[in-house]
């Protein structure tokens, strides 16, 4: 049975299914133009952007073998927590011989306010010398008046005293002496027991080299020390890359920048995670300059033939940590962000500098060196009696 339908009939009913899916296409297109231009908030646009971070570099500051390694390449780490040690066997002989040198010092500093007593007491011994031979000089001089002694015991007298003022003035410079090693300090501030307290704090720096932690919290990368090997001060060993602390450098061309402000909204997909994961940021910052301008061998306009190239600024885009920690990035990613340009009312230029970048300092001051010392200097500034 053949279709009552004719054959022209069907090709123009096709004609009229396609001419009426043209018309809703171009009605559509009518409309999102009409919102893009009229409706829609300004935006720009730029695939050149890539994910951006910090390279927490771990280095050695002393010189040492590597004897254990806690974290590898891929790793999470802790701030705080270990990633390699170095032999500390030389450390140790360093930080013995400054305490050996610190006890030493403050047994020399109470020696030395031991010798004060002493001054003191030849003083007043010599004092008592030049006491009597006064004393004895008057009583000749007296008999000699009456011719009872000689003219020359008088003289010898008289040299005794000559020698009992120089023995006493002898005395008080050697207590002169004494004291300006002590006066005016205690046992614990004394000049060289401070300069003994300061090299066994450097010692001890030195001992807490010999044990590397992690800075921050991130993943270990470009791991490039091995057990076993000889490091210098220095010797880059490993990194850690604070992944949820990344950003976004989005390099807009310049034609591009005439709208964009610090503090506007942002955008980013990630071609790692498709359109269906959005990332949201805002602008905290605009480079100082053109990629161009701060290249090694930067380009040479005023010279030979000229050809004009629309340059690009790399434009900074936080993120949310929140987000991060659900969909975490890598540095290097290739990433697409569009800039909310509706509100201009921020700033073009940079913003003050308000945020640090700190390291966990070296334990020069740690509780437990502080206790050694104290042990150190109490255990020899007390008396011992036989």
């Amino acid at each position: 049975m053949t279709d009552t339908i004719p054959v022209p009939a069907k090709a123009r009913t096709r004609r009229r299914l396609f001419l009426v899916f043209g018309l809703v296409l171009l009605v559509g297109a009518i409309a999102y133009a009409v919102h893009a231009f009229f409706f829609a908030p300004p935006t720009e646009q730029t695939d050149d952007a890539y994910v951006a971070g910090d390279v927490v570099a771990i280095t050695s500051r002393e010189a040492g073998t590597v004897i254990a390694l806690h974290a590898d390449n891929t790793q999470a780490v802790k701030r705080g927590q270990p990633l390699l040690d170095l032999d500390p066997a030389t450390a140790d002989v360093n930080l013995s011989s400054a305490a050996a040198e610190l006890a030493r010092a403050v047994r020399s500093t109470r020696s030395n306010v031991s010798q004060v007593d002493e001054s003191q007491a030849q003083v007043a011994q010599a004092q008592a010398e030049l006491s009597r031979a006064s004393n004895d000089l008057s009583r000749r001089r007296g008999a000699a008046a009456d011719g009872a002694v000689s003219g020359e015991e008088v003289a010898h007298a008289a040299d005794t005293v000559t020698t009992a003022r120089a023995s006493l003035r002898l005395a008080q410079s050697r207590l002169a002496q004494s004291r300006s090693t002590v006066q005016g300090v205690t046992l614990a501030n004394n000049p060289a027991v401070l300069a003994a307290i300061a090299r066994y704090r450097n010692a001890a720096i030195m001992r807490g080299h010999m044990h590397l932690t992690a800075p921050v919290d991130g993943i270990v990368a470009q791991r490039t020390v091995q057990l076993g090997q000889q490091v210098a001060a220095g010797t880059p060993l490993m990194a850690v890359v604070p992944l949820r602390s990344v950003w976004v450098d989005a390099n807009f061309r310049e034609t591009q920048l005439g709208d964009i402000r610090i503090g506007q909204p942002a955008t980013i997909t990630t071609d790692i995670y498709g359109g269906d994961t959005v990332y949201h940021g805002r602008v905290i910052g605009l480079g100082a300059g053109s990629g161009n301008a701060f290249a090694l061998l930067p380009p040479q306009n005023a010279s030979g033939n000229w050809i004009k190239i629309v340059q690009r600024v790399p434009v900074r885009v936080a993120l949310d940590p929140r987000e991060l920690d659900k969909s975490p990035l890598r540095l290097g990613l290739s990433v697409d962000v569009t800039v909310d340009t509706h509100d201009r009312s921020g700033s073009l230029l940079a913003t003050p500098a308000t945020g640090s970048f700190q390291q966990q300092a070296s334990q020069a001051t740690s509780p437990e060196v502080e206790a050694e010392i104290r042990r150190i200097v109490a255990a020899n500034s007390a008396t011992h009696h036989r």
